[in-house]
């Protein structure tokens, strides 16, 4: 049996009033939970610190977080859209290649699906109330540990063969999400109003992005548990 437990970069949150870096510890434990040991990135930008710390990680975890930049897919930032944390903008997809070209697993919560959307080419709804309004609740209020709606399982994918399921029960705490998707990716579950709710690479080892936050349930929910144990189970290779 394989008991080496694998290192997870974890990508750190940002404070804008504190200036200060930040974690939630749902995300560290749920990877302990898995098996994992995850470890706080540092927030940089320099290509020479990003190659180094991805041959040290055995997987990449792209966490949530401020608003992606609009620039990073073209578009002109609408008002309804928050205000970027510019290091992550400039840090993430230099990681998120980096990790790719070696094949790291990557999995993505929340701005992690949006971050590898339009890392790779795919664009996103700055303000989901404002241009794609429906009756479905995005954001939730606490507890955050329970489903406020469903999404539909692609059939066929590594999503439907990891949880065994048509549907799921999610939660939900976001105002931007994917719209067009990269011709990269592939979806792997759509909410009830049909946005992309999860999506991956057909061609990587492992990279999946949810736009729920299994960080939060993983605890009492099953399906968050395995998400996060098929991440750590690519991780120890």
């Amino acid at each position: 049996m394989n008991t080496h437990k694998p290192i997870i970069g974890v990508v750190p949150l940002y404070d804008d009033e504190k200036d200060s870096y930040w974690m939630l510890p749902g995300y560290m434990q749920g990877i302990e939970a898995a098996g994992g040991i995850p470890v706080m990135l540092p927030m940089t930008a320099d290509d020479d610190a990003l190659s180094q710390l991805v041959t040290l990680v055995d997987g990449i975890l792209l966490t949530g977080g401020h608003d992606v930049s609009p620039a990073l897919y073209g578009e002109a930032k609408s008002p309804a859209c928050g205000e970027p944390c510019v290091l992550r903008d400039e840090m993430e997809p230099k990681l998120l290649n980096l990790a790719l070209a070696a094949d790291k697993p990557v999995f993505g919560i929340c701005r992690g699906i949006q971050l590898l959307n339009a890392a790779l080419g795919g664009t996103l709804y700055q303000d989901l109330p404002t241009e794609y309004p429906s009756g479905v609740d995005h954001h939730m209020t606490p507890p955050y540990d329970r489903a406020v709606h469903t999404v539909r399982i692609v059939a066929d994918t590594p999503l439907a063969a990891l949880v065994g399921k048509e549907t799921l029960g999610v939660n939900s705490y976001h105002h931007q999400a994917v719209k067009a998707l990269s011709d990269k990716l592939r979806p792997a579950a759509y909410s009830e109003d049909g946005l992309v709710e999860a999506a991956y690479m057909p061609d990587k080892r492992f990279v999946l992005a949810v736009q729920w936050h299994p960080e939060f349930s993983f605890r009492t929910d099953a399906d968050s548990k395995k998400l996060l144990a098929a991440f750590v189970a690519a991780a120890r290779g």
